[in-house]
């Protein structure tokens, strides 16, 4: 699966014999086109270049391209990936600029460009354009959506908070399980790392750690799963929290326990508000009582209230009340967009609850429930040379306008506002697009340290 010749669409192969005689280059963009959000925070090319345009291609390479694309029924360019490993000794010969990853921008902007350097592999720009723009859309789409529940969750917490000290780890990542790959998992995972500390998916920890220089770039605490509390039985499910509370009580530790597993009203009231009420009260940690059914809109604030009333509130210096240090709730089922997010601190705020109560958990919403289309991510062709002259390429069908795409060599610049233009029209402004990969060699490599720093402005 890592040859990079086969990862490709089956079309690309046949393209090389269709461009007009005397292509010498070939120049191609990335840009997310709209969609849902109007702005994106761009993340991931680095993973993607480090894990697949780094290595040279080997010569078993071309003859499994070339057995596999002759029993598919396509032309294949054997000539040419042939050049590129006797003239490159198979490093890839092209050039990718691109906007620094952490960078936020409006939809409707290049963040990557690519170009061949070698006048005889003009072809290999847009047959890279499946694994480039796969390895983008993402983990960009996926950064984005964290970072507009971080926009929402901020704003509440400015609004009914003394601090925005806890904001890292309001939203936790929860995805593992339902991604469609173990890379899926990685990509997307760390691509919510650059806004939040809070992860249970390992995947994306160990991707910080390999792609981006960060050690430990998230955390957790013990949790319980329905399974370590139905496994003591209903009538032991006093015993089962007790013990879990024993378990991992101490200073500043944490324990999540999720407590509906029948039924959450009656634990909340009658086990850990009246039976356990004075071993929550003296853990000297910090207890997370995790709802897992139910419309989270109504559920969460219900919990925070009913458990105020058996461990009581301070009101804070906005008027809103909190839980003690020792108990805040955790929300991870129905948690599908960050507009749920948003309903829920909604209905808090006007129960005059402080967003400090609560963090929420996100799994498929925030690393599966995810498609190209959610940002409209494209790659087009812009410009093309021609017998040594540059010409500009677009499409413009009239049919979806929406489409249409840009026309020449671009530049990004930063001038009232974040905004595309042609690199010709540069005329001495500082491009944000940087060379980040020449002729198989990486150029810049990003920090998470850097990335989240960006990010946060």
């Amino acid at each position: 699966m890592k040859n990079i010749i086969l990862n490709t669409d089956s079309y690309k192969a046949s393209h090389y014999l269709q461009y007009p005689e005397g292509t010498t280059r070939i120049s191609s963009y990335i840009e997310p086109r709209g969609g849902v959000y109007p702005e994106v925070l761009f993340f991931g090319l680095q993973m993607f270049l480090k894990e697949y345009f780094l290595e040279p291609i080997t010569r078993s390479n071309i003859t499994e391209a070339a057995e596999f694309f002759s029993d598919h029924g396509l032309p294949f360019n054997k000539k040419g990936w042939q050049h590129i490993l006797d003239q490159h000794d198979g490093k890839l010969p092209i050039a990718i600029e691109a906007a620094p990853e952490g960078l936020i921008l409006p939809t409707g902007n290049v963040v990557v460009q690519m170009t061949n350097t070698d006048n005889q592999c003009a072809w290999l720009t847009s047959y890279l354009e499946t694994a480039l723009l796969r390895g983008v859309w993402y983990p960009t789409t996926v950064a984005t959506i964290s970072w507009q529940c971080k926009k929402i969750i901020k704003s509440y917490l400015e609004k009914t908070a003394d601090s925005l000290e806890s904001l890292t780890f309001k939203l936790h990542d929860f995805g593992a399980r339902g991604a469609s790959s173990l890379e899926t998992a990685a990509l997307g995972a760390a691509a919510h790392l650059v806004n939040f500390y809070g992860t249970d998916t390992v995947a994306g920890v160990v991707a910080c750690r390999k792609y981006y220089h960060e050690l430990m770039a998230g955390f957790s605490v013990p949790a319980a799963e329905h399974s370590t509390i139905t496994s003591w039985g209903k009538e032991n499910e006093v015993e089962a929290y007790r013990h879990i509370l024993d378990k991992f009580s101490g200073d500043d530790e944490f324990v999540a326990v999720v407590s509906d597993s029948y039924d959450l009203w009656h634990a909340i009231d009658e086990l850990w508000g009246t039976q356990l009420k004075q071993e929550v009260m003296k853990n000297r940690g910090t207890l997370v009582i995790r709802p897992d059914s139910g419309n989270p809109v109504k559920i969460v604030p219900e919990a925070i209230e009913r458990l105020m009333n058996k461990f009581g509130y301070v009101t804070n210096s906005k008027g809103y009340k909190v839980l003690p240090n020792y108990l805040r709730v955790i929300q991870g089922d129905g948690i599908s967009s960050p507009a749920v997010i948003e309903e829920i601190l909604s209905v808090m705020e006007t129960a005059r609850l402080s967003a400090e109560n609560v963090a929420f958990g996100m799994g498929g919403g925030l690393l599966q429930r995810v498609n190209r289309d959610t940002l409209s991510f494209a790659m087009k062709t812009s410009a093309i040379e021609i017998n040594g002259q540059w010409q500009d390429v677009y499409k413009d069908p009239i049919t979806d306008t929406s489409k249409r795409s840009k026309r020449g060599r671009l530049a990004l610049i930063a001038e009232n506002g974040i905004k595309t233009v042609s690199h010709d029209e540069l005329k001495g402004r500082s491009n944000l697009l940087r060379p980040v990969y020449r002729n198989g060699e990486l150029l810049n490599d990003w920090t998470l340290f850097e990335i989240r720093n960006l990010a946060s402005r």
